[in-house]
């Protein structure tokens, strides 16, 4: 495993209040091997050489332990997962990301984890600890209900039948969390069939929420990237995109509008929250100090 170096590792998020209600974003590993044939981080400017290859930030839990050590705000919440996937295959031998929320929970500080890896289900224990202090989410992502069809735009990911039964097992235990419903590929997985599925699933596995996006984002080297894979993989489909969407960095399903409301509907109907204001107070709520939450009521 290649070590590259780091000065720094614990950032300060400029959006958090828009994005699960993160306040720092932590990225130990560089690099993702699950071979999406879709993400964005793989785009010319990230500057991510050699993107498909996994290296590790030298020293990553002495920069970690210094920089919260230096931080002070109660209950912020820290993010993983947001240009690698904390919990690649590396982790299950290095265990970095465990060290990691073993760090941020000595510190009292929150977790929120995107991924796509069944390990994730390993640290419940760590994720209870941090959650009697501070908030914790996390966030699995799931675009496709069928097996057949992660396997071919997620490859080297864990299939969604696995991301299904770590949800299943993570929210036995009491941990929030959900499904980051994205991204829905215009005219590959943006189908009413494979939507209502796994709302369905979701909600089967104890999943609190599902988080939705209607399309993708494509640029410079990604969206090479990703045309040389659909017309390997989706004879024809090439050609949908380029007369679809052109040059354009947002390319949103044609139908956007339609799965939304039937989206919704399903949501509704089951009982799961899908909207960012109400998945923030779900699992903020309960550390909000008292003198607010008083305030909130009387005015």
């Amino acid at each position: 495993m290649e070590a590259i170096k780091a000065k720094s590792i614990i950032s300060k998020v400029s959006f958090g209040d828009r994005w699960f209600g993160t306040d720092y974003n932590m990225n130990i590993y560089r690099g993702c091997c699950h071979g999406c044939i879709y993400c964005d981080s793989r785009s010319e400017c990230y500057r991510i050489e050699d993107f498909d290859k996994v290296r590790i930030k030298e020293n990553a839990l002495e920069i970690i332990r210094d920089e919260l050590s230096r931080k002070r705000k109660k209950h912020s919440v820290i993010a993983s997962g947001a240009m690698s996937d904390p919990y690649n295959p590396f982790e299950e031998k290095l265990q970095l990301t465990r060290k990691s929320l073993e760090i941020i929970n000595e510190f009292k500080f929150g977790a929120s984890i995107t991924t796509k890896s069944q390990l994730v289900a390993r640290d419940a224990d760590i994720f209870d600890k941090i959650q009697k202090h501070s908030p914790v989410i996390v966030k699995m992502t799931v675009t496709c209900a069928d097996d057949t069809l992660s396997r071919k735009i997620e490859p080297f990911a864990a299939v969604s039948s696995e991301r299904f039964k770590a949800i299943r097992e993570l929210s036995d235990k009491g941990i929030f969390v959900g499904i980051l419903m994205m991204p829905l590929l215009p005219f590959i997985n943006d189908t009413p069939e494979n939507i209502t599925s796994i709302v369905r699933k979701a909600k089967e596995s104890g999943a609190k929420f599902v988080f939705p996006s209607f399309g993708l984002t494509l640029r410079a080297n990604q969206r090479e990237y990703f045309y040389e894979k659909i017309d390997a993989i989706f004879p024809e489909i090439k050609s949908k995109y380029i007369n679809t969407f052109g040059g354009k960095y947002s390319c949103n399903s044609p139908y956007m509008k339609e799965l939304w409301n039937l989206f919704k509907n399903e949501c509704d109907k089951l009982k799961i929250i899908y909207r960012m204001n109400e998945i923030i107070d779900a699992y903020k709520s309960k550390y909000k100090p008292a003198e607010q939450s008083f305030l909130n009521i009387c005015f």
